[in-house]
């Protein structure tokens, strides 16, 4: 090494050993080291890794030929000097540089060779990792893939028993109505043989005449089997309740709209609608107790068989409703309402514009008498306490108020037992609004009363002079 410094401190020399010339280029020696730590300064920043090893490989490739060449010079150099010259040189500075130099490459090498079993350990931890994250990935997509199809299964079988469901209902809905039509042909078959029996028994009674057969009036000619309105009593009840719902519902509300083209005030529209409900189920209640009296009497001139009076009374009615004079009971039904002071109309128009729906209430209310037991409307008056059970309120209702202002509708009672819910209107001071009006139309009548008097015995005569349609 100090030959190698001398000679790179001169530049070039030539050593001459055992009558051979060696020429160490220490230009090209030096460029190439100079070159080869630039590059370890520099490019270990720059370059890749891959890079940085193969510049480093080259050093160590220069770096071998310059030590070869330099034991190749130490072993020329030992060979002038005998066996035994430059001995003590080798062991006071080659051997112990060659074990320093030896220790620490192993070092670096057993260093490097755990960082690179490290990094072997750690690529293949990342390759084993990537391969169960892959693997699990899969699991999911296929975990995912079999809930799809659960879930497309399930919605099938849902919409599936959807079907079915509507499918079993309509046979249900088709199943009662011919339910419904056997029970009619079973009633109508029952009617056939009752009215075969009677033709039978009054063909007998003309064959030996009494004096009983010849005062039969025409109405026992049309009476009907025994025992049709306790049989049909459930049916004809529910068929009612059903069309005073589809009233309320209906022409209720159709006559509201009419009453609203001649009268501003939605309150007075509403209670000349209650009212002509009330006084409808008055008037057939009234013309149903007359039709029932008549009947009674011609049937009981003639009556005999296993029913009693009032069961042939009531299946005669209720097969002979077509012969209840509805018109009379709507005149009857506009008269009271003309003297009602509770509610005001324009003179120049009459309550007969709501005559559809005092007609189609009149027969309802007719027909509700001849179930067993009847049914009929809930007393009531303005200024009473709400009840919850006879009652909705109605949108514009004060909720906290207690006491009714007016009625929207009456409710239906059977046996004092409510059927179905009326409507009606609650207001704070209701009561005071009650007495205040009261008091004022009580005035306007005193100032006013020829003028009212004539008005209304003017409207109690309109129609029955314009009704001219045949009763029904």
């Amino acid at each position: 090494m100090s030959i190698l410094a001398d000679a790179v401190r001169k530049g070039c020399e030539d050593i001459i050993l055992g009558g051979k010339k060696v020429m160490i280029i220490t230009e090209i020696i030096l460029s190439k080291k100079s070159q080869s730590d630039v590059l370890i300064h520099m490019n270990l920043q720059i370059n890749s890794c891959d890079q940085n090893l193969n510049r480093c490989c080259e050093i160590i490739e220069l770096n071998s030929q310059i030590q070869g060449q330099l034991f190749t010079i130490l072993n020329e150099t030992s060979r002038e000097g005998g066996h035994y010259a430059g001995m003590e040189t080798i062991k006071t500075r080659l051997l112990p540089w060659l074990g320093t130099s030896c220790a620490t490459s192993g070092r670096l090498f057993e260093t490097n060779s755990s960082l690179i079993q490290d990094s072997i350990e750690k690529e293949k931890q990342l390759r084993e990792l990537d391969i169960n994250q892959t693997c699990q990935l899969q699991e999911l997509q296929e975990e995912l893939t079999s809930t799809r199809l659960q879930l497309n299964r399930v919605q099938q079988e849902l919409k599936t028993s959807c079907a079915q469901e509507k499918d079993a209902l309509k046979k249900l809905d088709r199943l009662n109505d011919y339910e419904q039509q056997i029970q009619i042909l079973r009633d109508e078959i029952s009617i056939l043989d009752a009215q075969k029996s009677v033709l039978r028994s009054r063909l007998a009674r003309s064959r030996s005449p009494s004096p009983t057969s010849r005062s039969l009036s025409p109405l026992r000619l049309r009476s009907c089997s025994p025992g049709r309105a306790r049989r049909t009593n459930a049916s004809r009840r529910s068929g009612l309740l059903a069309r005073f719902g589809d009233i309320y519902a209906e022409e209720r509300l159709d006559a509201e709209t009419l009453l609203r083209t001649y009268i501003s005030d939605m309150e007075m529209v509403r209670r000349i609608i209650y009212i002509a409900a009330v006084e409808s189920f008055h008037a057939a209640k009234m013309a149903y107790r007359q039709f029932k009296i008549r009947v009674r009497e011609t049937l009981s001139l003639g009556h005999s068989g296993p029913e009693s009076l009032e069961d042939a009374v009531l299946d005669y009615i209720v097969r002979h409703e077509d012969l209840y004079d509805v018109q009379a009971s709507v005149n009857e039904v506009i008269r009271c309402m003309n003297i009602n002071p509770k509610i005001s109309f324009p003179p120049e128009i009459d309550f007969i514009v709501i005559s559809t729906l005092i007609r189609e209430l009149c027969r309802v209310a007719f027909s509700m008498q001849t179930l067993i037991p009847p049914l009929d409307i809930a007393f009531s008056t303005d200024g009473e306490l709400f009840s919850e059970t006879k009652y909705h309120r109605s949108l514009d209702s004060d909720f906290t108020a207690v006491l009714v202002a007016y009625h929207v509708w009456p409710a239906l009672m059977e046996n004092n037992v409510v059927v179905l819910k009326g409507e009606a209107v609650t207001k704070r001071g209701a009561l005071c609004c009650r007495r205040s009006r009261s008091k004022s139309r009580s005035r306007s009548c005193s100032r006013n009363s020829s003028p009212l008097r004539c008005r209304h015995l003017s409207r109690s005569c309109s129609p029955s002079l314009r009704s001219g349609s045949p009763r029904r």
